[in-house]
């Protein structure tokens, strides 16, 4: 069996879609496994970040507090379709490891108010991330939101390694890295050779056994927890937000906004990875639901700035594991699991028991999780292939962003207040692999060219002087010309026939892009219309064609569109759709 096969074979296995019903116990029962595979996440990031930027307890009981309420009722909205609000399926919503070092920073330099002032910034651009994004997919490319994950993930690692080194006072030293061995031990053990039921457990067997060795080892501080309310809302802890935006603001705010824009890219890959898993035959990707996703993730850090905790994004993994482990992908165990994490909040004792995980076993936890960060990263940048131009975009920015992570050249050099911007790696990183990124584009042999008409059968002639404008100075020969007009002539139509303009509306705009390239041309097509997919409908020819039907005059062109073309790509967001078709040519 191929891996297709084993791909299409697992999502057969879905016995509940995400608008299924689902029973009431099966829904409490998968959306308690879903609480159960994040808490320990949303607890551990939010203690590490606070003890980092040496917060007191009182902030870091309310933050926990906020921060489950918080992750709650984000994935019970992004169970939900309100709106431009909700990817409409199950996926998971909490602090990550992204922040951890921009975080840190801040509350450092200018404590919780600083950070909920820079998180509530940060929020304002990853909102208009959604609307931007037909426009930024050629800037912010995987080999760059690949490099910019891979330098977070180094960011982070100085953090991760101070916990492990911290033990209560008069404990040895040594006991510190033992512990965070047999936590990180454990992990790799579950890891590599653990069943696929209790693959989903690893994280909390892993940290059990490195309290367990901390309790031995007499480094398992349980007072906090004894002293800790059974029941209650914190009453303190946050300040409010920071309005004097003074030069700590200014120098923090852009790289909290290359994270929150990076974090943005990445979880449009979350949400598209939820889609793919959770329906049991594929199809292509809907990216309206996938800009509700990223509403709904720009409205959680605006939250998360309002009440002075971490900012909290997607877990796609996680949620993609509890989909093929239960084998449910209904958006009703979002609902599920918001009311628990919201129930939990409400009883400080439990938060407790997590907060008081000793230092070198979070500092190991976080270590596993900025590795899977950093792989994560490297197969981001790799995603479009690996040629030359993007080796030295990715080699480039890396050795810039990793070598200013670990030396201050700037403030050596220059001093100054904003010496922290320039020396902080993620930001520097990504500015160098966005800047060589807009140096290919702006110098790029073959220019794209552009046309502007009316979604109307009346633009065929104009389209078809372009296309054969662009073979005839490519040098393309007659069959590769034809093809490629019949490619641009056939899409138009396709697009045209499912449905008018309103009555009293005129035709829509088409912009017809095309970018020529070795022994191809790349034609994206820009333009509003119905609700079907493209690429759903092509796919639907396929099983039409074997099922011996009929066919309707407007599949003729879908089937003379996938004989013309290379490839045929469709993605729809709010208020417009992208057609993307490849046509081969030759001289």
């Amino acid at each position: 069996m191929t891996s297709a096969d084993n791909g299409t074979a697992d999502r057969e296995g879905i016995r509940y879609e995400p608008d299924d019903p689902c029973p009431p116990l099966l829904l409490l029962g998968v959306g308690l496994q879903g609480v159960m595979m994040i808490l320990t996440s949303i607890v551990v990031i939010v203690a590490v970040t606070a003890r980092s930027g040496g917060q007191d307890d009182d902030y870091l009981t309310w933050a926990v507090f906020a921060a489950l309420i918080i992750s709650g009722a984000l994935i019970a909205l992004q169970a939900s379709r309100v709106w431009r609000l909700g990817a409409g399926h199950i996926l998971f919503m909490g602090p990550t490891t992204n922040f951890v070092a921009v975080a840190v920073l801040a509350l450092e330099a200018g404590g919780p108010a600083l950070l909920a002032s820079l998180t509530v910034a940060g929020s304002l651009f990853y909102l208009m991330l959604a609307f931007w994004l037909p426009l930024l997919r050629r800037i912010i490319t995987p080999a760059v939101s690949g490099t910019v994950l891979m330098l977070i993930a180094v960011s982070v690692l100085p953090i991760a390694l101070e916990r492990i080194r911290e033990v209560p006072e008069g404990a040895d030293p040594t006991k510190g890295p033992f512990i965070a061995f047999v936590t990180m031990a454990v992990t790799a053990v579950l890891a590599l050779r653990a069943s696929r039921s209790l693959k989903p457990w690893s994280p909390l067997l892993a940290l059990f056994a490195g309290c367990v060795t901390a309790a031995l080892l007499g480094a398992y501080e349980i007072q906090p927890v004894i002293d800790a309310a059974w029941a209650g809302i914190p009453t303190g802890g946050f300040p409010g937000l920071d309005l004097t935006l003074g030069a700590d603001f200014w120098t923090l705010l852009p790289a909290f906004v290359v994270v929150t824009l990076v974090g943005g890219v990445k979880n449009m890959g979350d949400s598209v990875a939820v889609q793919q898993a959770s329906t049991r035959k594929p199809r292509v990707t809907d990216f309206r639901l996938v800009q509700g996703a990223l509403n709904t993730n720009g409205l959680g850090i605006l939250l998360s700035g309002l009440v002075g905790t971490p900012p909290t994004t997607a877990y796609s993994s996680r949620s993609v594991m509890l989909i093929t482990f239960t084998s449910v992908a209904a958006r009703r165990v979002g609902y599920v699991m918001g009311a628990v994490l919201a129930v939990l909040a409400l009883f400080p004792k439990f938060a407790a028991v997590l907060v008081s995980i000793p230092s070198p076993v979070m500092g190991a936890y976080i270590l596993v999780a900025i590795g899977t960060l950093f792989v994560s990263g490297m197969r981001t940048a790799v995603k479009d292939g690996l040629d030359a131009q993007r080796a030295a975009i990715v080699s480039v920015a890396f050795a810039v962003g990793a070598g200013l992570e670990q030396q201050t050249i700037f403030a050596d050099l220059l001093g100054g207040a904003w010496s922290p911007l320039l020396d902080n790696g993620v930001v520097m990183g990504a500015g160098t692999a966005v800047l060589l990124t807009l140096f290919i584009e702006a110098t790029n042999p073959v220019r794209q060219t552009r046309l502007e008409v009316d979604l109307s059968v009346s633009s065929l002639p104009e389209i078809d002087r372009f296309l054969c404008d662009i073979a005839s100075r490519l040098g393309w020969n007659q069959s590769s010309t034809q093809r490629l007009r019949s490619a641009g002539e056939e899409t138009l139509i396709s697009l045209i026939h499912p449905r008018g303009p309103a009555p009293g509306e005129g035709p829509p705009r088409f912009i017809v892009i095309a970018r020529p390239g070795d022994g191809r041309v790349e034609l994206e097509f820009l333009a509003v219309f119905d609700e079907e997919n493209l690429e759903d409908r092509l796919a639907y020819l396929s099983e039409e064609a074997e099922g011996g039907q009929g066919i309707e005059e407007g599949e003729i062109s879908l089937r003379l569109l996938r004989h013309y073309a290379a490839s045929v790509q469709h993605q729809k967001y709010h208020g417009l759709d992208v057609v993307t078709v490849h046509v081969r040519g030759s001289r």
